[in-house]
């Protein structure tokens, strides 16, 4: 029988890449989007690609009734989620508003897993939530990179911006999940996932203008935007630009289904340790909480990936240099070294022809 595994806002960017995956995968996936920031053609794209239509249901999580409707009508053996608010400028205009939708609505969300016994969850969570304001965070000097990379074991929670305090606080409600209630965890951290599925149908398009680098460029190349803003060029990086560490979202979708593979086979273990063992303590501990870094190890300034995106489209992509934003931190890297040895995984998907595949979609339209 397959397993039936939940998608909260599938339509987005990720999750849309996501139910491709696992319906390749031979899973069937039930799916459930408010549509705030997408579009329901993206349904469309994914039937052209996997010629299946996933279940799905336009409702809100904070509509509790509804979702739990869908909940009555399956058999979830796991949960993906996706439905985040990440927008860092819009939480710092809106700050309550995000804790509304990234913590409260994820808790109905959660209740109702506890309540129908859906205890396995894998949980979009990111590189925000390390400490980057500390001695753990990359450090650049000035003629010699000097990187103390982040990895899972690092410290976490300083936190600079409303979006990010909600993925700690996230995180740190699973724990006690994993602890108290017995879940089992898959907690992804990534920062930057971009570009688009090989076949050009599926991208990040988000349905106003973006707030992540990738799609801002090739808008602009496509005459969609007229130009790009570059938040200054004094950074302690090479070419004065902050630097990040993109990886394209067909591997990091990899990674999610690595990931989900190995705790199924975990949970399948767990489940006849406890039906050998009925004492409370053992049983607590043998579920289970793991978070991975799903990155590549290496960083693109944002001038390199405007260089990178003229080679591919071929077009001059106009920026103009605006002030500082307060968030904006010079380098962010993370360590995957504890994915590629407990999953087997690793980024392969070069920058190059990560924007080639994102052109696909975008110049077609």
């Amino acid at each position: 029988m397959k397993k039936i595994i939940l998608i909260t806002w599938w339509t987005g960017y990720i999750g849309s890449h996501w139910v491709v995956a696992f319906e390749e995968a031979w899973y069937k996936t039930v799916i459930v989007d408010n549509l705030s920031n997408s579009n329901i053609d993206t349904l469309d794209w994914i039937e052209k690609i996997i010629w299946n239509r996933p279940d799905f249901y336009e409702l809100d999580l904070r509509d509790k009734k509804s979702l739990e409707k869908v909940f009555k009508k399956y058999s979830f053996d796991w949960v993906v989620h996706f439905a985040w608010m990440k927008s860092v400028w819009e939480s710092c205009e809106k700050p309550l508003e995000y804790f509304d939708n990234n913590i409260i609505w994820s808790i109905y969300l959660l209740e109702l897993m506890e309540k129908y016994n859906v205890k396995n969850i894998i949980s979009s969570s990111s590189a925000t939530v390390y400490d980057m304001t500390s001695k753990n965070a990359p450090i650049l000097w000035k003629w010699k990179w000097e990187i103390d990379w982040l990895s899972e074991i690092n410290h976490t929670w300083t936190t600079v911006n409303p979006y990010w305090t909600t993925k700690f606080l996230f995180e740190r409600i699973l724990i006690d999940l994993w602890k108290f209630s017995w879940f089992r965890i898959a907690n992804l951290r990534y920062f930057n996932p971009i570009w688009a599925h090989e076949s050009g149908y599926i991208w990040e398009n988000p349905e106003w203008n973006p707030d992540n680098l990738l799609p801002f460029i090739l808008k602009v190349a496509n005459w969609e935007l007229d130009e790009l803003k570059v938040f200054w060029n004094d950074y302690d990086t090479p070419d004065g630009t902050w630097v990040r560490d993109y990886i394209d979202v067909v591997d990091l979708i990899d990674g999610h289904v690595l990931a989900y593979e190995k705790l199924l086979v975990l949970s399948g273990f767990n489940s006849v340790l406890q039906d050998i063992n009925s004492d409370d303590e053992w049983n607590q501990w043998a579920w289970f909480f793991e978070s991975y870094n799903l990155w590549v190890w290496k960083g693109k300034s944002v001038l390199e990936m405007i260089k990178t995106a003229e080679k591919v489209t071929w077009k001059e992509i106009n920026f103009q240099y605006d002030s500082r934003r307060q968030w904006d931190i010079a380098n962010v890297y993370c360590n995957p070294s504890k994915a590629e040895k407990d999953l087997w995984w690793i980024a392969i998907t070069s920058v190059k022809d990560s924007v080639r595949n994102s052109w696909k979609f975008v110049s077609k339209k």
